[in-house]
């Protein structure tokens, strides 16, 4: 049986969040809402959950907005998925770009979101692939790397990628395992979402001796620079 969850529903329609509220409650898991993103923000501040869902338009604070604060200031690596109505990929990279973890495109079945949610809380604890790269780098549970005598932290999706990366590292990992074993998903779903990822990878890491190389028409390759 899979253990409850601990879930922050951030959603200004007000018969969405009861009728999320309602199905999530009835299967066990325990919520929270709010209904306008800076009490939003402020609930995620001060508990713990295990998901944030996160609608974009709300009042007060944006989704977005909200979402890069949190994985800024805050340094919150909640895994959250992020609601939208608008369905353009353009619209998709902006969630990415702020530190969320997934998207879903209203109207979506609830079956869809949890099953989505369950995925996040499930990579977010592991396994992590977290190899000890001595004198190089070496990860944390809770989402941090470090590497030249600092923490650098990442979100649980960037913290999965790396660590599978750097596991088979030299190897030029073809895209369709990535986002088999990282992003869940069978085949590449058109968002940029790996590619998003690796960006942020790659400016967090910088200095780390870690290369990411992106080996066009093929996949990605982790390299050491001790190695």
């Amino acid at each position: 049986m899979n253990a409850p969850l601990r879930i922050l529903v951030v959603e200004d329609d007000p018969d969405l969040a009861a009728n999320l509220v309602d199905y999530f409650s009835a299967r066990g898991h325990l919520v929270d809402t709010a209904g306008d993103g800076l009490t939003g923000l402020r609930l995620a501040e001060r508990h713990e959950f295990d998901v944030i869902v996160l609608d974009v338009i709300l009042p007060g604070l944006n989704g977005i907005a909200l979402c890069r604060r949190l994985r800024g200031d805050a340094g919150d690596t909640t895994p959250v998925l992020m609601l939208t109505a608008r369905d353009t990929l353009e619209d998709k990279i902006a969630g990415l770009e702020a530190g969320a973890d997934d998207y879903l495109v209203k109207p979506f079945a609830f079956a869809e979101l949890v099953a989505r949610i369950r995925a996040l809380s499930r990579r977010a604890a592991g396994p992590r692939w977290a190899p000890r790269i001595e004198g190089v780098l070496t990860f944390d549970d809770e989402n941090g790397v470090h590497f030249a005598g600092q923490r650098v932290m990442l979100s649980p999706r960037e913290h999965a990628l790396l660590a599978y990366l750097l596991r088979r590292r030299g190897e030029v990992v073809p895209r369709c395992d990535i986002l088999r074993e990282v992003f869940g998903c069978v085949a590449d779903p058109g968002t940029n979402a790996l590619d998003v990822h690796l960006t942020h990878l790659r400016r967090k890491l910088s200095g780390a001796a870690v290369s990411l190389e992106t080996v066009r028409g093929v996949g990605i390759r982790a390299r050491l620079e001790a190695e």
